[in-house]
């Protein structure tokens, strides 16, 4: 080959091999110094000469190396990522940097992430408020009726409808109502923008931390959520009310959301808005109202179920509670105003009375018992659902009731007839005003509240409904608890074995009391305690049974000791009755009936007897709609075990016996004929009276206690003269009441039987019993005289002159005389006959029921039968 053929020489690197070497490297990888290669440069000293397939390989090479699925050659030497800028629209991760700085965002990204997230949020914002809608007073006021009806689902009736609102201007508000709201809820209202941030927060927080949403806390927020119809506590209303909210403090004049929120709140006695809270409480216009109204109106709208001084609902909300709160936050807003600037001192000392109110109109609407059942089927809805009561003001609601009519006007005859037969306030004014009758029935097989008394009637200015009150005692009707919880636990005496009604204990009265560790219980001097009968009759050792029919105050008041007063406390309340009605003290008269449920939790209880120990909580509505679908939750309560069905129905029996033989015969003299069991009781100095009894059908109580409605304290006062007699008991009136209701109740009904009793328990005689069997004299029987002072003839009813009874039919004493007058005696000869826990009375020249003196033994007797 010839030299001019012969290729030049190549430096080392270049040409050809160059081009081959740069095109066999991976993409993305480059020509790196780890491979100890040099770059290709046409600069350098190694440089290729200029030729057609050396040059252009070298370029292809090179454009290959760059372009590949990594960085290229071209960032050899500089490190992982460096060279050619990213030409992400986010360089994130960093491509410019290596190992974990690649994750440290640039100060340009965070900037600019918050620049974005501030625009994006602001343009929602923007879009928020404008598309929300600021409140209409008017549209607000719209409500509907709530309906309610009877149990055969026809109308009882129909309450609010047309809200019970006028909207007023501002210039009609008085500035003394203006500034008790300011001061008492917003005291920046004039100078903030509608929001408080330090509320959003920790409204956030809470809701964050998983506890109950708060509401908005400036007054504008409060005029907003008073628009809405729901108060579901959800983010999503509260965020719509915040929009709300803000876009009325940019854009509203403070004057116009003042009225808003005056025109749209709720005061209570479902009132909405100034004016017709002013109507509803003063019975005026708002814009003659005080300062001292106005500080009333403003203390309300903290919670009218809580400070409305009618009362609410639950049992801290009673209307004593209620009128003290309010007094309290009355003399707080008016301080108030003197420390933020808006009333000076000098007027707030003028206001030291608390402002009168008027009688609730709504009140006065509800005639009769209606009122009542109203009341008790609301609270009932209120529980289950959760409502607030100014959301069951709004309406809409239509509630079927467990209230049978039949059975409520024959509970209202019976109370009314007696009354107008026993009492004479025009004639006795001293003793016969302000006696007071509440009474409920319920139905054994399901606890549903069929009648209900509550009193005289809301329309006649009595407000509180006696058939679901607290504070009266329920006497001696509490001693069938005590032997209960000794036939489920047992005694001291029967090693934890449950003790039959055959047990004796000593009823002598005056007897000592011992505690669990058999000492003497001592009274406030340091002496012994010693139980007062109402009876010094000397009765010895009886039977348990024997004790409940005479109703004697010692036997039960020692076994309460010996069984636990917890024992007894479990007990009831697995009957119904509600724990904060119970006396907590563990003394001898809580033996006796210190404790106070309503008749409405008697009723239901003794319904646990007769249903062999099945308890059902008492109810008053089986359905509720609401914009015609049905609420969930009125279904019939479940159904509980309360004791074994064996130990309910030997208590039955033994409060049958008190019905046939003992303090409860009232019930056999007026002719009841059913299966029927009972319980008489009567409390210390003659402050109530009951009569607790049930067929295997109905349970019902009757109470009869004195107070007045008006008083501040509402005091239990004596029923001594009450009716022209000494005393009243249980086994009197009330007796009388319950027998002439459940005949007209039952009428037509088929008879039945209570379950038979089988025989439970041990005979485990108290500490002290003569074994065998104590020698005493028998116990009197209703046709004995009495071995007693009292000499009155035994009672023997047969028809006067003419075949026609002088005696009138609730007269328990009364002994029919031919010749046109009465006398009374004692129904059983015996100190513990009918009517009392361990005696009867003696004779009366009146001829009524009573004892001479009634109980007035003071707290060493406690209760009695």
């Amino acid at each position: 080959m010839s030299e001019h053929r012969r290729k030049p020489p190549q430096p080392e690197g270049g040409g050809r091999s160059a081009a081959r070497r740069a095109a066999q490297q991976r993409p993305g990888r480059g020509a790196g110094p780890a491979r100890d290669v040099p770059t290709a440069s046409p600069s350098g000293p190694y440089a290729e000469p200029p030729g057609h397939s050396g040059r252009a390989g070298a370029r292809r090479a090179a454009s290959r190396g760059s372009g590949g699925r990594g960085r290229g050659a071209a960032g050899a030497g500089t490190g992982r990522g460096a060279g050619r800028p990213d030409k992400r629209l986010i360089n994130y991760p960093r491509s410019d940097k290596d190992g974990w700085q690649r994750f440290v965002p640039s100060w340009k990204l965070v900037c600019g992430t918050a620049l974005g997230f501030f625009a994006v949020v602001t343009a929602g914002a923007g879009i928020g408020i404008a598309s929300v809608n600021t409140p209409d007073p008017n549209k607000a006021a719209q409500a509907q009726n709530n309906v309610f009806l009877w149990a055969d689902n026809t109308q009882m009736v129909a309450t609010g409808g047309s809200m019970n609102r006028q909207i007023v201007p501002i210039d009609k508000i008085p500035k003394s109502m203006q500034n008790a709201v300011i001061s008492a809820e917003n005291e920046s209202f004039e100078t903030d923008k509608g929001v408080d941030p330090m509320g959003i927060a920790r409204a956030v927080w809470n809701m964050a931390k998983g506890g109950s949403t708060q509401g908005g806390s400036t007054i504008t927020q409060q005029y907003v959520k008073n628009t809405y119809l729901d108060s579901d506590q959800t983010l999503k209303r509260k965020v719509t009310e915040l929009f709300i909210s803000i876009k009325l403090g940019v854009s509203e004049e403070k004057d116009t959301i003042l009225a808003g929120y005056l025109n749209t709140a709720y005061y209570g006695r479902d009132a909405y808005g100034i004016q017709a809270a002013a109507r509803a409480y003063f019975g005026k216009d708002c814009k003659d109202l005080t300062p001292s109204e106005s500080a009333f109106l403003a203390s309300v709208l903290k919670g009218p179920n809580l400070y409305n001084p009618d009362g609410g609902v639950g049992t801290a909300a009673t209307p004593e509670k209620n009128t003290e709160r309010a007094k309290e936050r009355w003399a707080w807003v008016l301080d108030r105003e003197v420390a933020v600037g808006r009333m000076q001192k000098a007027d707030r000392d003028q206001f030291t009375e608390f402002p009168k109110i008027v009688d609730s109109e709504q009140a006065r609407s509800l005639s009769g018992q209606t009122g009542y059942l109203v009341d008790t089927a609301k609270k009932y809805v209120m529980k289950v659902t959760g409502l607030t009561a100014e959301e069951m003001a709004r309406g809409g609601y239509q509630i079927r009731t467990t209230f049978q009519k039949p059975r409520v006007d024959a509970l209202v005859k019976a109370v009314e007839d007696t009354r107008n037969n026993f009492l004479d306030e025009k004639a006795r004014p001293e003793y016969d005003t302000f006696v007071q009758f509440g009474a409920a029935s319920v139905d054994v097989k399901s606890g549903a509240i069929v009648a209900l008394y509550g009193g005289p009637g809301m329309d006649k200015k009595y407000f509180s409904n006696n058939a679901d009150t607290l504070g009266v005692p329920v006497g001696s009707t509490w001693k069938p608890y005590v032997l209960a919880a000794a036939m489920q636990y047992g005694t001291q005496n029967s090693h934890s074995q449950g003790i039959s009604a055959d047990s004796k204990y000593n009823a002598n009265d005056l007897t000592v009391i011992n505690n669990r560790d058999g000492k003497p219980l001592r009274d406030a001097s340091g002496k012994p305690f010693k139980q007062k009968n109402e009876s010094t009759y000397p009765y010895g050792y009886v039977t348990l049974n024997e004790a409940m029919e005479k109703s004697i105050n010692v036997p039960f008041a020692q076994l309460v000791f010996d069984v636990g007063h917890n024992k007894v406390r479990e007990v009831a309340e697995a009957t119904g009755i509600l724990k904060d009605s119970m006396n907590p003290h563990n003394d001898a008269s809580f033996a006796l009936g210190t404790s106070t449920p309503s008749a409405i939790r008697m009723a239901d209880s003794y319904a646990t007897f007769a249903a062999s120990g099945t308890h059902h909580d008492p109810f008053s509505v089986t359905s509720v709609e609401k914009d015609g679908k049905e609420l969930p939750g009125f279904g019939a309560p479940k159904e509980q075990r309360a004791m074994d069905d064996s130990i309910a129905d030997n208590v039955t029996k033994v409060l049958e016996n008190v019905v046939d033989n003992g303090t409860g015969t009232k019930v056999r003299k007026l002719g009841f004929t059913r299966p029927a069991a009972g319980k008489t009781g009567t409390t210390d100095q003659n402050k109530s009276a009951w009569f607790v009894g049930y067929t295997p059908e109905l349970s019902t109580s009757v109470a009869l206690f004195r107070t007045d409605p008006n008083s501040a304290d509402k005091k239990l006062i004596s029923m001594n003269g009450v009716g022209g007699v000494d005393s009243i008991h249980g086994g009197d009136i009330p007796a009388a009441i319950w027998t002439e209701y459940m005949k007209e109740a039952l009428k037509g009904a088929p008879v039945k039987d209570f379950p038979e009793a089988e025989k439970i328990g041990v005979t485990a005689d108290a500490s002290g019993a003569p074994s065998p069997s104590p020698s005493f004299s028998p116990s009197p029987s209703p046709s004995m005289p009495s071995p007693s002072a009292s000499s009155s003839p035994p009672v023997s009813p047969s028809p006067s002159k003419g075949g026609k009874p002088t005696c009138k039919p609730w007269e328990l004493y009364c002994i029919p005389d031919t010749s046109g007058g009465t006398n009374s005696g004692n129904t059983n000869g015996g100190p513990g006959g009918t009517g009392g826990p361990s005696g009867s009375p003696s004779g009366t020249p009146s001829g009524k029921p009573g004892r001479p003196g009634g109980t007035s033994w003071g707290t060493s007797m406690g209760t009695s039968g």
